[in-house]
């Protein structure tokens, strides 16, 4: 798809990195869609997230697998949605946004979600920089520090700070190299990761014998104790799992619009997502029994059951795979976002390449704290209100889109400032957008925090999404 006005674009708005990618030019298909989903699931905070699920909220381990694997087929069904337009227009989401916000008010979403991806690309860097931090110590000896944190700054010794910067030189090199080579790394990375899990699973049963079968008996057997408290753990899990992509489901044609087609796109999506999650999650579930029988606590940060597993090879190789599946998923779905999101602030002075750096250079301070200060809120909480913050944003897209511009759109007007523009609304914003995202923001960040809402926790995302396109269909009133 190319814009076919014979005059330029506004250069306000345009720039080769925003410009529709014809459908010659595109490199992905249904395996590198697949591995996007692979690498987010199996990044450190992805497995972080699936064993602790397993143990937080009191549910059996059936009904926590199937909550998983439900969460898999809903975020398939949404990303779907949100991949289609880009697929067939070639467009990223900040462009997207301007059919439903305006041209200039797509400027806040854009920037919304930026923040969230330079703020879930700081989070990552620093889980990244655990797995090549424990390489470093597997390698020279390093002991770690007591729990007192002495010797530590911010949370992190020497060596943990070494790492970090390791990982966040090395994802802005990458970056710089271009989506090519950003695509090549995840398709090495995802398939690798999951070798390199079902080995840990085998060493753990092989140290661990007979034991682990008790243990994951114990946890699949678990119970609440009462219907309503089976319930809400239900669906609280599912809200988590959903919220945990938020992000990626909002802007997922910044990815789609690489595609060549849509088959493509759901193929990779129903692998990478229900059926990737299914066994990814009994790996996590089969890792963390094996830990309680071999070292008597549930940890849930791999790294911690890697290092204590008495074999350096081991150790090493899979400190390089979870560190290659949280920097791919990393620049994936936070820093190319985020560049692009950035780029969209002022086309014709910032590229994607700079919006990168200037994400990457925020990001840094907010990794650096991650420890510190922002993980005392939990990763349960941290996970549900971003999702939260996001939800309205999607469900307005996508009222958009299918409801009100019934699947067309006219890519002159997407780069055009001109008034009679058919996205150009009141000045360039569209206010009945503006309003429903506000309305929708308040509802849907209220079920994490506000207890009169908290039995909606588990459908705020939902909820918020739904509220946001309705909302937006009926203040919208253009022909």
């Amino acid at each position: 798809m190319v814009i076919h006005s014979d005059s330029p674009p506004n250069s306000s708005l345009y720039n080769e990195d925003l410009a529709p990618i014809p459908v010659e030019k595109r490199q992905w298909g249904a395996f590198e869609v697949f591995n996007v989903w692979n690498n987010d699931i199996q990044s450190l905070f992805g497995y972080t997230l699936a064993a602790s699920l397993f143990l937080t909220y009191g549910l059996n381990g059936w009904l926590t697998f199937a909550a998983i694997v439900l969460a898999g087929f809903i975020v398939m069904f949404l990303v779907n949605l949100s991949g289609r337009p880009s697929v067939r227009y070639g467009i990223p989401y900040a462009v997207m946004a301007r059919a439903s916000m305006g041209v200039h008010g797509a400027r806040f979403p854009a920037l919304a979600r930026g923040i969230v991806g330079i703020f879930w690309y700081g989070v990552q860097t620093y889980f990244a920089s655990t797995a090549v931090a424990l390489a470093l110590r597997a390698i020279f000896g390093i002991e770690v520090l007591a729990e007192d944190g002495a010797g530590t700054f911010l949370g992190m010794a020497g060596v943990d700070w070494i790492a970090y910067l390791i990982v966040a030189a090395f994802q802005i090199g990458l970056f710089l190299m271009g989506i090519e080579w950003v695509g090549r790394f995840l398709n090495w990375a995802g398939p690798f990761v999951y070798a390199v899990m079902i080995t840990l699973a085998l060493m753990i049963w092989y140290k661990a014998g007979n034991g682990i079968w008790s243990e994951i008996g114990v946890i699949f057997q678990g119970d609440t104790g009462d219907t309503g408290g089976t319930l809400s753990g239900f669906v609280a899990v599912v809200g988590v799992m959903v919220a945990y992509f938020a992000a990626v489901v909002i802007n997922f044609g910044d990815f789609s619009r690489f595609v060549k087609t849509e088959g493509q796109m759901r193929a990779g999506n129903l692998w990478g997502l229900p059926i990737s999650m299914a066994f990814f999650s009994l790996i996590a579930l089969f890792i963390t029994a094996g830990a309680v029988v071999l070292y008597g606590e549930r940890l849930t940060d791999p790294t911690e059951i890697v290092a204590r597993v008495d074999n350096i090879a081991l150790t090493l190789i899979a400190a390089v795979t979870f560190f290659a599946a949280t920097v791919g998923i990393n620049l994936v779905a936070n820093f190319i976002p985020a560049a692009y999101d950035i780029a969209n602030m002022s086309p014709a002075r910032i590229n994607a390449k700079a919006g990168g750096l200037i994400a990457a250079g925020i990001a840094f301070f907010i990794g650096a704290l991650w420890v510190a200060f922002i993980s005392a809120i939990g990763i349960a909480g941290f996970v549900e209100t971003v999702g939260a913050l996001l939800a309205p944003l999607y469900g307005i897209l996508i009222a958009d889109y299918y409801l009100v511009q019934k699947r067309e759109l006219d890519m002159d007007a997407l780069f055009s400032e001109a008034p009679t523009g058919r996205y150009y609304y009141q000045n360039g914003w569209n206010r009945s957008a503006i309003i429903a995202l506000a309305i929708a923001a308040l509802f849907s960040v209220g079920t994490v925090w506000l207890p009169a809402l908290q039995s909606l926790a588990g459908f705020g995302w939902l909820i918020g999404a739904f509220l946001g396109g309705l909302l937006y269909v009926v203040l919208n009133k253009r022909p």
